[in-house]
């Protein structure tokens, strides 16, 4: 199963590559399941992957001039301040369990787990829903509403550094529905400010983490998802927007629907 998980990485950057998102929601599942890694620990283990993939697949999207700098750093600067907070003090206060009714224990693994399955669910169908998609005119997404996309990446922040993912299955949806952003700029933007949230985090997760880190075992796990990321750059170039935005909302429902299944029926 090991072998299969390190096969997996690859999915992890051909995923970051076309959907410019993606990245932990693989991470986490494939160091869980199949490498038989702790879900707390997974989730810091994450954020080293992703970051590290993404900061390649944003360079390669810069390249293009499919980044949109500005609205970058706009988004980045309190989602950075928030995941290295979170990590830093929210995450070790969350008690383990979580919760206990009667002969029920919510563990803090399985809160985590759910909560990233539920998340998933939500922003998948606000991706889906729409049947007519459009491209925004440059004058549209350049009138972008600053204060919800300051207010989003707080949000981001939050959730990557509690569910440890990068954020992208919420960033490129505040992209394209809040900041009208194109579809595939938003797709590159998103890969700069995931490097950024995921760096940070495991930043704040170097800084509290009292055990050994496996950095043999993240390096090689990176250097998979690398060689993904430049597979799923060349094939989102064919894609067109609207199928971009499809395929990304039904990748994270048939995920976020596996996870909530695994975790609550067959655990």
């Amino acid at each position: 199963m090991e072998i299969l998980g390190y096969i997996c990485a690859t999915l992890v950057g051909i995923s970051l590559g076309i959907l410019g998102s993606g990245g932990s929601i693989l991470t986490v599942p494939i160091m869980v399941y199949l490498m038989n890694v702790n879900p707390v620990d997974a989730t810091g283990y994450s954020l080293f992957v992703v970051g590290i993939s993404s900061a390649i697949g944003g360079i390669k999207y810069v390249r293009k001039n499919l980044v949109d700098i500005r609205t970058a750093v706009i988004f980045s600067v309190p989602s950075i301040a928030c995941v290295f907070l979170t990590r830093t003090f929210l995450m070790p206060a969350i008690p383990n369990p979580v919760l206990t009714i009667s002969s029920f224990t919510l563990s803090k693994e399985l809160f985590i787990m759910l909560l990233f399955a539920m998340l998933m669910i939500i922003v998948s169908w606000n991706m889906i829903r729409s049947s007519h998609y459009r491209e925004p005119e440059e004058t549209e997404f350049r009138n972008m509403n600053y204060l919800w996309l300051i207010f989003v990446g707080f949000i981001s922040g939050l959730l990557t550094g509690i569910v440890g993912v990068g954020g992208g299955f919420i960033i490129i949806p505040a992209l394209v529905l809040l900041a009208k952003v194109p579809v595939r700029m938003s797709v590159g933007t998103s890969l700069l400010i995931i490097a950024f949230n995921s760096i940070s985090g495991f930043a704040g997760e170097v800084i509290e983490r009292h055990e050994k880190i496996n950095y043999q075992f993240l390096l090689l796990f990176s250097f998979l998802a690398i060689i993904g990321i430049f597979i799923g750059f060349r094939a989102a170039l064919r894609q067109s927007p609207q199928q971009i935005r499809k395929m990304f909302g039904w990748f994270i429902l048939v995920m976020g629907v596996a996870i909530f299944i695994r975790e609550v029926f067959v655990r």
